[in-house]
């Protein structure tokens, strides 16, 4: 308006002039130039809160985000911000080109859905950076200005102050700030005042300090050297001299064991005493007391040392559980290396170093039979097939099917069919199948299976079709799984790769194997083929290792002495690690039936626990230990327990040891 009213003003002088100049009038002289004041434009509320709501403050977010919407964002109050200019279709885009001389100089914002219209210095600008060269007007090529020279200046280049973030605070002002700080907090400096004179004393006050200037006052002073005493002095009584017995065994105790650190002696006068020849060392130890002792009050609780301990049950109230040893199975002429017992829990395998196998009746300690192989046995291992009486022998790099003959004649001509050789051989079996010589077959043997490597564990699956074996010094065939039915081995890591497998076992009731390395526990998926998790053992070497018949717990042992106890559903840690046996643990074990596990030792014990485990998943599980058996003996390289088996149905413990004998625990 002000605009406006001035081009009028300036319209209407013209016309003016015009007037007088047509009336023969002379212009009046021209008035002196005035100075143009500065037009400041007022500011419209409502245009202004427009922009500021059109303005998109959606961040830097991918707007495909928004493509199907019809806002573009959100303003600083939360409210949307709707699309200036609608998509246009194909339609509208060609009358657009036909009609709109600028369309191909005009492009859209794709934050705030704008038209721009590009002016000439952008397009020479894109046009520029398009072909890789400098945009107009910049001369990559100008001379140099040092504006920092090596000359002083009467001016700095810049008299800007210092920013606030270069400022670095001073570490020790800021520890001698915490050093003050902490002594007024504690009292130990205070405002210089004048002491004021008590009004009143009291006469009776002890004189020592009270507990609260004792507690705040760090340095305590040395204790004083004791007195000396009767045997001290030079001419002692009678009853402080030693006799001469008394003299020899003084001599001939260590010095930390003495009572006194000399023998009193009588001297009729003071002038008779000699020179003390430990007075050096006394004053020597006296000073690395006073140098090396440290001297601080330390504020001690009184806590009652048995509401530490956990209560745990009584162990009368969790029986049954093995308590007494009962029955040994003598016969061996080296170390019981395997143990195993039958599912109906009547016969009894052992395997021993002596290269037998030997099989007893359990509740009469009678050896039924005895079977030689021509190599040390590694493992026995009896299916756990009621329907079936297959016993598996590992001794050596050979694995042997045995049916031994004891059972009903039903389940024998039952597992002499199931073992019967199937003709054929497949290219996909790793191992090699063959049928018994003649004098073998007559023996119990029904099927050999030939490995690479010596075999030292071997672990059926609860159905009884399939069976693992474990060679440690394989490197990609360390385990094989055999098919009983299909009469076939798999290697199910051929990958060429050192596990340094020790034990592997199959899961109750889903397809799930556990496979211990020296360090780890792997568990995978026998479907999917994948690992599933890794168990973090924390021990140097696993020894043994057992899965609770729910599945969910798993126990491993190590030659370091340590018994592992994992919730594979709470956590990859150990949920508790007992660290009770002496020496190195051999085997563990759980039982099918009865909340028992037990561990085996190279100190000749077995150690017996209670482990409960609760349905309820907010209950740990209830880990209690409830005896120790012992019973075996080592050898002479320190050998003890070597392998331990539970009884299927009672809450029995059978143990294998270097003594060359089995047990029974009842």
């Amino acid at each position: 308006q002000q605009q406006q009213q001035q081009k009028g003003g300036k319209n209407g002088q013209g016309k003016t002039q015009k007037a007088k100049h047509e009336a023969g009038e002379q212009p009046a002289a021209a008035p002196a130039p005035e100075k143009k004041q500065m037009v400041v434009e007022e500011s419209d509320p409502e245009t202004d809160e427009d922009d500021m709501h059109s303005t998109n403050t959606v961040g830097r977010i991918p707007m495909e985000w928004y493509k199907d919407e019809k806002h573009i964002g959100y303003d600083l109050t939360g409210k949307k911000i709707t699309k200036r200019a609608v998509e246009k279709d194909r339609l509208d885009k060609f009358l657009d080109r036909m009609d709109n001389p600028d369309f191909n100089r005009t492009v859209i914002d794709p934050v705030t859905q704008e038209e721009i219209v590009l002016s000439n210095e952008d397009v020479e600008l894109i046009r520029a950076l398009q072909s890789n060269k400098f945009p107009g007007g910049y001369d990559p090529f100008e001379p140099y200005v040092d504006f920092v020279t090596y000359e002083v200046e009467k001016h700095p280049v810049s008299s800007a102050p210092e920013p606030k973030n270069r400022f670095v605070p001073s570490k020790w002002e800021h520890k001698r700030v915490m050093q003050i700080v902490r002594s007024i907090r504690r009292g130990w400096m205070k405002d210089e005042e004048r002491p004021k004179s008590p009004e009143f004393y009291d006469v009776w006050k002890d004189s020592t300090e009270d507990a609260t200037s004792l507690r705040h006052r760090l340095h305590v002073t040395a204790p004083k050297v004791a007195p000396p005493g009767h045997a001290e002095s030079y001419n002692p009584p009678p009853e402080y001299l030693p006799t001469k017995e008394e003299e020899q065994e003084w001599l001939a105790a260590h010095p930390d064991d003495r009572k006194r650190d000399f023998l009193p002696k009588r001297y009729t006068s003071l002038r008779l005493v000699p020179a003390y020849n430990k007075f050096v060392n006394e004053r020597f130890a006296r000073c690395l007391d006073l140098y090396l002792c440290p001297r601080t009050r330390k504020m001690r609780m009184n806590v009652d040392p048995e509401s530490l301990i956990p209560k745990l049950p009584d162990p009368r109230d969790l029986q049954p559980f093995p308590i007494q040893h009962s029955l040994v199975y003598q016969g061996h002429t080296d170390r019981v290396r395997s143990i195993s017992v039958d599912p109906t829990g009547q016969w009894l395998a052992t395997g021993s170093d002596d290269s037998t196998v030997r099989i007893w009746e359990v509740q009469s300690t009678r050896c039924l039979a005895t079977l030689k192989f021509p190599q040390e046995i590694g493992a026995v291992a009896w299916c756990p097939n009621a329907s079936l009486s297959v016993l598996a022998v590992a001794a050596g790099k050979m694995l042997y099917f045995i049916q031994p003959g004891f059972a009903p004649s039903e389940i024998v001509q039952t597992t002499d069919q199931y073992l019967q050789p199937k003709g054929g051989k497949d290219p996909k079996n790793v191992a090699e199948w063959s049928v018994p010589k003649p004098n073998d077959f007559a023996v119990g043997h029904r099927l050999h299976v030939k490995h690479p490597k010596d075999i030292a564990q071997i672990s059926w699956h609860h159905k009884g079709n399939y069976l693992a074996s474990v060679m440690p010094d394989g490197v990609s065939d360390a385990v094989y799984i055999h098919s009983l039915t299909k009469q076939m081995t798999q290697n199910p890591f051929n990958k060429k790769r050192n596990r340094e497998v020790q034990r592997v076992l199959f899961h109750p009731s889903k397809p799930v194997f556990f496979v211990a390395t020296k360090t780890h526990v792997l568990v995978y998926n026998l479907q999917t083929q994948s690992l599933l998790k890794k168990l973090m053992s924390g021990c140097k070497w696993i020894s043994g290792m057992a899965v609770h018949p729910g599945g969910d717990n798993v126990i491993i042992g190590s030659f370091d002495r340590r018994l592992c106890w994992f919730d594979t559903d709470l956590s990859l840690k150990p949920y508790k690690t007992l660290r009770y046996h002496k020496l190195a643990v051999r085997q563990v074990a759980f039982h099918s039936h009865y909340p028992l596990f037990a561990s085996a030792s190279d100190d000749a014990t077995i150690h017996v626990f209670h482990g409960m485990v609760y349905s309820d998943l907010m209950n740990n599980p209830l880990i209690v230990p409830v005896k120790i058996l012992r019973g075996h003996t080592q050898d002479a390289i320190g050998l003890g327990v070597l392998d331990i088996q539970f009884h299927p149905r009672q809450p029995w413990i059978f143990s294998a040891g270097a003594d060359n004998t089995a047990r029974l625990f009842t």
